[in-house]
């Protein structure tokens, strides 16, 4: 398999475990939420994700990134993972997927 297609396949099997983690306050998945702005998967298996809370002083602001680094590690193929927290752009429900939007009555 060339590489691009194992860091595709990475990636995706990523997205799959991080929408089992659910913000306690709010019933859907973080990914659905658009809390993961990027998911990076470099040639040496490494994974940097970038993610948000829907806002700085979210009560899950100690759990969420420690759950999705620990799930996105168990990856079977992933060499390490760094998660990197910021609040730049701001999440919005603009950031929800449609799914989420339905779920929450956004649509």
């Amino acid at each position: 398999m060339s590489e691009v297609v194992v860091q595709e396949s990475l990636k995706n099997a990523i997205i799959d475990v991080i929408k089992t983690i659910f913000d306690p306050e709010i019933p859907v998945n973080i990914y659905d939420l658009g809390l993961i702005y990027e998911i990076n998967v470099f040639p040496d298996n490494a994974v940097e994700i970038v993610m948000t809370l829907t806002s700085p002083s979210c009560p899950a602001a100690g759990i969420l990134p420690g759950e999705v680094e620990q799930k996105a590690k168990a990856v079977g193929g992933v060499k390490d993972v760094t998660i990197e927290l910021v609040f730049d752009p701001p999440w919005n429900q603009e950031m929800m997927s449609e799914e989420a939007k339905l779920e929450l009555g956004f649509l």
